[in-house]
């Protein structure tokens, strides 16, 4: 009778871990399909184009400054303000011959005449000094073939 038993308990841990490996392989598979394509490409405005916006820097982030958004802000931060994109929207900015993922942190503009503000570190990482025409489009998850 025992024999039976770990006969029973070996062919089940055999099928477990058949399973596991199995889980594994798919996981793995999407993982490295996901690396090709994670990067996300952009919600077409109308006509095929992109947005364009007027643009800068927000400054220098104060001591534990806090968005509308929630976040508290450092010098590292990348993110953008918009008065009208809800919080989190993810959008991808363009300027300069690059084209960055980045979301809204904030939704009070801390200057007038421009639709975006950048946080330093987004506008030192695309070159954007004082105010500049920028294009934008909603970031859409690439699509899984």
């Amino acid at each position: 009778m025992e024999a039976a038993v770990a006969q029973r308990l070996l062919a089940l841990a055999a099928v477990a871990f058949l399973g596991a490996l199995a889980a594994l392989a798919v996981i793995e598979h999407r993982a490295s399909g996901a690396a090709a394509t994670s990067t996300p490409i952009g919600a077409a405005a109308p006509g095929g184009a992109w947005y364009g916006a007027l643009a800068a820097s927000r400054g220098t982030a104060g001591d534990a400054e806090r968005t509308s958004c929630g976040l508290v802000l450092t010098a590292r931060s990348l993110g953008v303000t918009h008065p009208v994109l809800p919080c989190g929207a993810k959008v991808i900015i363009r300027f300069g011959g690059q084209a960055l993922l980045t979301e809204v942190i904030d939704n009070r503009l801390e200057s007038a005449g421009r639709q975006f503000e950048l946080t330093e570190a987004l506008a030192a990482r695309l070159g954007l000094n004082g105010t500049q025409e920028i294009d934008w489009r909603f970031a859409v998850a690439p699509t899984r073939r």
